[in-house]
């Protein structure tokens, strides 16, 4: 049912219009999954013109409607959650039980904006005047462009399409090139709720028509608002081409967030939820716990009990029963986490335990002696690595918590 390899434009599966395809490979052990329609700028002008048509149309649905199309979606998500979670471990390689658990909360977005969409509500503002008032009213902005980021590629297209289609939106979604098939997958369900056709259409592409897709949307006058979740570098750049229309941009870029435990904290549910905090899909989020802050009179019980914890992750074939911890997505990203492993180690940093690549995957790792200037600590690192530090006063933490460029700190 969800073997697709080719793009879904107004309600019909087509072959990319200049023939070329892309390979999608599973990340734990390179092997191919499937050849599928590498869609360039002629797609993505046909993807829009469709959805620009359908908005017309779909604007004008009541929420009531819109609401049970929505409700459906969730129903089929939680229907299909085992195959879905199954294609996206193999896809993405995270462990199936996470995969399970984001195709569960995915559905989630729908259910919730099924019941949302029927509330649109208006203000009514007291005028300065007498015998006057003004009223204010929502209506949909248009066409939603969605640019998706690998690291949940069910969960975001879902929280972005789900809400654009309660506001009455139509959508283009751009899958991440890593992560196309699940939501193909998702374009699949999508049809099977009866979805009219145009109001969510699905162009998979290569890093080589990345560029050129996402420009497109940007400076498309038929594209009323773009949707971005990556890298702030990244965002910053389609922020740019966006400010030349004055189109409105929704940005979730890179984030540096602290994670703070105080000298008063129970200990065993500090390392508790630092486990799942950092460690939750091989750290490979962007609200992972990436600068982590402990009171230097529980920093040694902190440390030792954290380490104990972290012994017992299991790396691996995240289809396997038992695997915690699934590959890094690609071979770019594992350099960039042994990169600034190697780098703070040259600065100073301690390495407690992990460090080492096994395969395509990385070893949890720990480093201590962390300063603010180690690139452990500066940069976002998109991996399973916890730089620990310490400090003295809670005015201390909390300025360095705040010591960030990142927006999800």
């Amino acid at each position: 049912m969800f073997n697709l390899t080719q793009g879904y434009i107004n309600g019909e599966w087509r072959d990319s219009i200049s023939g070329d395809t892309f390979e999608v490979r599973n990340p734990f052990n390179d092997e191919l999954i499937e050849t599928i329609a590498d869609c360039g700028i002629e797609d993505a002008e046909l993807a829009i013109d469709e959805a620009s048509k359908a908005f017309k149309v779909w604007r004008k649905t009541t929420p009531k409607v819109r609401s049970g199309y929505l409700r459906k979606i969730g129903d089929l998500l939680l229907e299909h959650k085992d195959a879905l979670a199954a294609l996206m471990t193999k896809e993405q390689g995270k462990p199936l039980q996470e995969a399970a658990g984001e195709v569960a909360f995915s559905a989630g977005f729908f259910h919730f904006f099924s019941e949302e969409c029927k509330r649109p509500d208006g203000e009514m503002i007291p005028a300065a005047a007498a015998g006057k008032q003004f009223m204010t009213l929502r209506e949909p902005l248009g066409v939603a462009a969605m640019v998706l980021p690998w690291n949940f590629p069910i969960g975001m297209p879902a929280r972005k399409v789900a809400a654009a289609l309660a506001a009455g939106c139509t959508c283009v979604v751009k899958p991440a090139e890593d992560t196309p098939l699940i939501s193909l997958a998702f374009a699949k369900i999508i049809e099977m709720a009866e979805v009219p056709s145009g109001v969510v259409n699905v162009l998979p592409c290569s890093r080589n028509k990345v560029q050129q897709v996402g420009t497109l949307f940007c400076e498309s006058p038929k594209v009323a608002v773009v949707s971005f979740t990556g890298s702030t570098e990244v965002g910053k750049h389609l922020y740019s081409l966006c400010g030349k229309s004055v189109k409105r941009v929704a940005l979730e870029l890179g984030g540096n967030a602290p994670f703070i435990v105080f000298k008063s904290a129970d200990v065993d549910l500090a390392v508790q939820g630092l486990m799942a905090a950092k460690y939750r899909n091989s750290g490979q989020t962007c609200v992972t716990a990436n600068r982590i802050m402990v009171h230097k009179d529980i920093y040694e019980e902190f440390l030792e009990k954290f380490k104990a914890s972290t012994s017992t992750l299991k790396i691996g074939n995240g289809a396997e029963s038992g695997t915690t911890q699934g590959p890094i997505i690609n071979e770019k990203q594992l350099n960039r986490v042994v990169r600034i492993v190697a780098e703070s180690l040259e600065q100073g940093a301690k390495l407690e335990m992990g460090g080492k690549t096994e395969g395509c995957c990385y070893l949890p790792t720990i480093l201590t002696k962390v300063t603010p200037d180690m690139a452990c600590w500066k940069e976002e690192i998109f991996g399973p690595v916890a730089a620990i530090g310490s400090f003295d006063s809670e005015e201390e933490a909390v300025e360095e918590a705040n010591n960030s460029d990142r927006g999800l700190a």
